[in-house]
């Protein structure tokens, strides 16, 4: 019953992070044009953007695996 026990504190972990941060900026720098030693980039950042519906469906199982995993512990 461990399994059920990391699983539940991994979703929980990853459902409380969600509610916290649930906005996620990365930037992606690209070669553009190369000549001999000269070289021209190009920085792209894009933000994702996580639903708000994931981390509480996800913060929410990971409670209800935790007290599952508890439970089953504590019975035997």
């Amino acid at each position: 019953m461990k399994s059920i026990l990391w699983f539940g504190a991994l979703l929980t972990l990853l459902g409380i992070l969600g509610l916290a941060i649930p906005v996620i900026t990365t930037s992606e720098t690209k070669d553009v044009v190369k000549l001999g030693d000269l070289k021209i980039q190009n920085t792209e950042q894009s933000t994702q953007v996580v639903p708000l519906a994931l981390s509480g469906g996800a913060l929410v199982l990971g409670v209800v695996l935790l007290g599952a995993g508890l439970y089953r512990d504590a019975d035997g």
